[in-house]
């Protein structure tokens, strides 16, 4: 089984976030990046769990500059065979989704992965896209994969309860939690991942359809106000008048 596992760039969970130039742009200064946690704990996890029950390779596959490449020793390390980085700053998720697309068109790629969304935009739009661009039937949100026989069972969890679907090979998917446990590094996979092939492409020069116009920060907390546990008329009132959520 050829599986492709796209992996993408994100700041620390624990990192202060601010802008520049004009709140135009996020400040990277001293930030520690990371892989995102969808794609890496979900996605990547799953691949490879799939290609040690049923052989074959996982390839991981990013769109960025070199400053990627840390993230995706990570990503070797933890046991993707081979690793692809498209050299492209993508300014949206439509260029990064052209790019990958144009990366594994006529590949035969039996399943591409990747997580729900990322942490730093929380978009949720690659997938689909590249779905769309390959002309591939497409599963948001997965919790849960099996593949027998060319024949992929896919879970997601809906309010209230499971849905779940049966679809052939090739699919593209992207994944929740629920879809694996995170894996830990080991010195070995450490090691390995510093000779393991990584493959820098050239971009398609894929265009933006959408840019950033301006960031801003969440408003910050207010205080907290403590109600008796007896008072329920004040509680009620406040949610109402205040808090306007009832």
């Amino acid at each position: 089984m050829k599986i492709l596992v796209c992996i993408s760039k994100a700041p620390d969970t624990t990192t202060k976030i601010s802008f520049t130039d004009n709140d135009t742009k996020f400040d990277e200064d001293k930030v520690q990046f990371i892989v995102n946690p969808y794609d890496e704990w979900y996605a990547l996890v799953r691949g490879l769990e799939l290609k040690e029950a049923a052989g074959g390779t996982v390839t991981i596959v990013t769109a960025g500059g070199a400053d990627h490449d840390p993230i995706i020793r990570k990503a070797l390390a933890i046991g993707a065979d081979n690793a692809v980085r498209i050299d492209t700053d993508p300014k949206d998720g439509y260029s990064a989704a052209k790019e990958i697309a144009a990366y594994a068109q006529g590949k035969d790629y039996d399943l591409i992965l990747l997580g729900k969304e990322t942490i730093n935009y929380n978009g949720s739009q690659v997938g689909g896209m590249i779905a769309e661009l390959l002309g591939l039937p497409y599963v948001s949100v997965a919790s849960k994969l099996d593949v027998n026989d060319g024949t992929a069972t896919v879970e997601q969890d809906m309010p209230g309860g499971k849905q779940v679907m049966e679809g052939q090979l090739p699919l593209v998917i992207s994944c929740a939690k629920g879809m694996a446990e995170q894996r830990i590094p080991n010195m070995r996979g450490i090691m390995a991942a510093r000779t393991k092939p990584l493959e820098v492409v050239e971009p398609t020069g894929a265009e933006p359809l959408v840019t950033a116009k301006k960031f801003s920060l969440p408003s910050e907390k207010g205080a907290v106000k403590l109600i008796d546990a007896d008072n329920m008329e004040e509680l009620v009132e406040l949610l109402h008048s205040e808090a306007k959520v009832i």
